[in-house]
């Protein structure tokens, strides 16, 4: 499926030469003269490889035609995440750095969406957040205003994320799973 190189965005899975690249990163320049053009970062998907490529925002790529299905992520071993299809209770086992730091916020019976190009895994996105206990918080510095400053935490997967001063260990948050970042805390 061809699409214009503008609207190419992160996470895009696009054929070329033979071979499969995931888009990471995307930029559109807009050069003081001249026209503008996107620049994107992408990986190949068998070999690992980062490349960068250039298009006029009118040129045409081609997108790969992938599969999506909805996916329940069941447990990780070692760096094997075992995601399992709730329709036809196949298992697909998926290496951790597919799934990238986001894996860290993977939990037991949870629906994730599989991108499949002709039965092979290419891609895992989590639900936007998850709800996690901070199970350590540094106290609050005296003169701190709630307004302007975060503090560091640790939550119960063992990752450090900045929350606002009134939030202590014990206290259930949500967490955005694309940048770990805290958003608001939970309600019960």
């Amino acid at each position: 499926m061809k699409i214009n190189a503008i609207d190419v965005r992160p996470g895009h899975v696009l054929e070329s030469e033979g071979k499969l690249w995931l888009v990471l990163k995307r930029e559109i320049v807009q050069p003081g003269k001249g026209g503008a053009f996107t620049q994107i970062e992408v990986r190949d998907l068998k070999t690992g490889t980062k490349s960068q490529g250039r298009y006029r925002t009118q040129e045409t790529v081609e997108r790969a035609q992938l599969d999506e299905k909805d996916m329940q992520f069941l447990y990780m071993e070692g760096t094997q995440a075992t995601f399992m299809d709730s329709e036809t209770f196949e298992q697909t086992v998926v290496d951790r750095e597919l799934i990238g730091e986001a894996a860290d916020f993977l939990q037991e019976n949870m629906t994730c969406t599989v991108q499949l190009h002709e039965s092979t895994p290419l891609a895992v996105t989590l639900p936007q957040s998850v709800i996690m206990e901070v199970v350590e918080a540094d106290p609050v510095v005296k003169g701190q205003t709630a307004s302007s400053s975060y503090k560091p935490g640790k939550l119960e997967n063992g990752r450090r994320v900045m929350i606002p001063p009134h939030i202590g260990a014990g206290t259930r948050i949500v967490v955005n799973t694309a940048d770990a970042t805290y958003v608001e805390r939970a309600k019960d």
